[in-house]
């Protein structure tokens, strides 16, 4: 028996999202349609409409915000001398919750990827540069996942700054070899970040 077409359609857009399967799709499109009624269906909606229309990269370091500049670039009272670079502000988002990290963050917005086209310029990398070179700036933290691609970047951005009179640093590996920081407890990447190595 097929789905009528508008809920094959809510379906599919379900299937978007990450990790969600043909199976949890079906079960979110019939809570969806059976069990929210009317002003829910508008809120989720609105909701949805809204964060897409205002929320946006932080200016300054990429950081998700709804302002020109997001509350840690926003705040004067977060370490000036060392930048954590991240690939997604999800990964910002989990290390702020470990409560171990004060400075500054910088979002790439991915990781390099020559296999499926991600070079330097589709990182944000052009709002780092200047950053770095703020005499103020002593230590960037790289923070990149440990998978492939994580690795490339960091080993990138290693040698662009290696002539620079920075400490450069890598979290250490308290974070399973192969995961993405979003899936790491608090725990974990507090003491990642408080076992960082040089680089």
């Amino acid at each position: 028996m097929r789905f009528p077409q508008a809920l094959e359609s809510l379906i599919l857009e379900f299937m978007k999202y990450p990790g969600v399967g043909r199976k949890t799709a079906e079960r979110y499109a019939l809570y969806t349609i059976n069990r929210m009624d009317d002003e829910s269906v508008r809120d989720f909606a609105t909701a949805v409409s809204s964060a897409k229309a205002s929320v946006h990269g932080c200016r300054v370091c990429g950081h998700l915000t709804d302002q020109e500049l997001c509350d840690i670039c926003a705040d004067p009272l977060r370490e000036q001398d060392r930048i954590l670079i991240v690939e997604v502000s999800k990964d910002a988002f989990s290390i702020e919750k470990s409560g171990n990290y004060r400075g500054l963050y910088h979002v790439l917005n991915g990781a390099l990827s020559p296999i499926n086209g991600i070079g330097p310029e589709e990182l944000n990398l052009t709002a780092l540069w200047p950053r770095i070179q703020d005499e103020r700036v002593k230590e960037i933290i790289i923070a990149t996942g440990s998978t492939q691609e994580g690795e490339a970047t960091a080993m990138y951005l290693k040698r662009v700054v290696k002539d620079m009179d920075l400490l450069v640093t890598r979290i250490a590996y308290g974070v399973p070899v192969g995961a993405n920081l979003e899936y790491a407890d608090d725990a974990t990447l507090a003491k990642a970040i408080e076992n960082r190595r040089s680089f």
